[in-house]
């Protein structure tokens, strides 16, 4: 089954190499409330500290990736970690 955007049925995390899906409003909200607040990084342990519009989070659910102009930002160490996360997504 093909999807409404071709470019998801290729993309996959860099390093587990899991399918991509789009990260639903609800859960975008969730995970900028978790930057406000602070402590969240990204895998290279750098701080998270701009909200984010759209992101992309692997089929499993463990990583996030930004979406930075419309770009999806798919490098290893850009990745967001749910583990770290209280609420899950």
């Amino acid at each position: 089954m093909t999807s409404p955007n071709p470019l998801l049925d290729i993309l996959c995390c860099p390093l587990s190499h899991e399918p991509l899906v789009p990260l639903s409003p609800n859960r975008v909200k969730k995970l900028n409330q978790a930057i406000e607040h602070g402590g969240l990084q990204y895998v290279d342990h750098s701080p998270v500290t701009e909200t984010i519009k759209a992101a992309l989070v692997t089929r499993d659910g463990k990583v996030v990736y930004v979406i930075a102009d419309g770009i999806p930002v798919l490098l290893p160490d850009r990745g967001i970690g749910t583990t770290q996360l209280t609420d899950p997504l």
